[in-house]
């Protein structure tokens, strides 16, 4: 998918995004980012407020970046230039977002989400690494098991979990065209889902909480230069995000086109 065509999608999902769409976050001691768009106890401090006009047909205004004057809202300014499971991570983000067509700041925002850049996250339900794949999405998208090494462990390398999860959300962005949120919604709580809520966000607390926290973050990392014309010239794009802790995954694919070949030592 044209990285155009990513944008447009964003357009689309344009009403997830009041005027004055709130990030609140925190920095823990080992370095790991958490992000939502409310705060959720005293530890989070309101870094970003969008501050503008998300209706596209009204035309654009880039979101404005309101600063908090404390040491932990700093932290998290600086966040993804400073974290070193950030840096360390961030050559496989460009490699997946080439390789799958899919946003690359899209992808930073997804991880933030959900697991803070920390490879060797586990949710409760058993979703693994950077971007929380359940072993059963892992291995429909070619990753096996081999000798001592089950997918779960497979899924803590970077490369191997990002490549993974790119392409599935790829293919959750196909399923819903032009509905971003849609393909956000299923990435968390399956596709299943979103087809059970006649093709709508579930009505879970923590589903709609993480659309519209990936969306936030999304905006807000996104050049504000990444307007433009769609395809079909038609209006300009727009975008945005938001962004909480990592929860249990569904990630169940049950209904996507049949994966491409694993990449051999995936």
């Amino acid at each position: 998918m044209k990285r155009a065509a990513v944008i447009m999608l964003l357009a689309a999902s344009a009403w997830l995004a009041p005027a004055h769409a709130e990030l609140w976050g925190y920095v823990d001691e080992k370095g790991v980012g958490h992000f939502a768009p409310s705060q959720l106890d005293e530890r989070y401090q309101l870094f970003f407020r969008g501050d503008g006009e998300f209706d596209t047909a009204k035309g654009v205004k880039t979101p404005r970046a309101v600063p908090v004057p404390t040491s932990t809202s700093s932290k998290l300014l600086t966040f993804f230039d400073i974290s070193p499971s950030f840096r360390q991570v961030k050559h496989h983000l460009r490699e997946a977002s080439r390789e799958h067509g899919v946003d690359y700041e899209l992808l930073q925002a997804l991880i933030a989400t959900e697991s803070g850049f920390d490879p060797a996250a586990v949710s409760p339900k058993g979703a693994v690494g950077l971007m929380q794949i359940m072993p059963a999405t892992a291995q429909r998208y070619g990753v096996r098991a081999d000798g001592k090494n089950p997918i779960a462990r497979k899924l803590t390398d970077p490369r191997t979990n990002v490549r993974t999860g790119a392409r599935y959300l790829r293919d959750l962005i196909r399923m819903f065209p032009g509905q971003l949120e849609l393909a956000l919604a299923a990435y968390n709580a399956g596709e299943g889902a979103v087809q059970r809520a006649g093709n709508r966000i579930p009505n879970y607390p923590e589903t709609r909480n993480y659309v519209k926290t990936v969306m936030q973050l999304y905006v807000m990392l996104k050049p504000p230069v990444l307007v433009g014309k769609g395809d079909d010239g038609g209006a300009p794009a727009r975008i945005r995000m938001e962004i909480p802790a990592p929860a249990g995954r569904r990630n169940m694919p049950a209904s996507l086109p049949a994966p491409e070949p694993a990449t051999p030592g995936a």
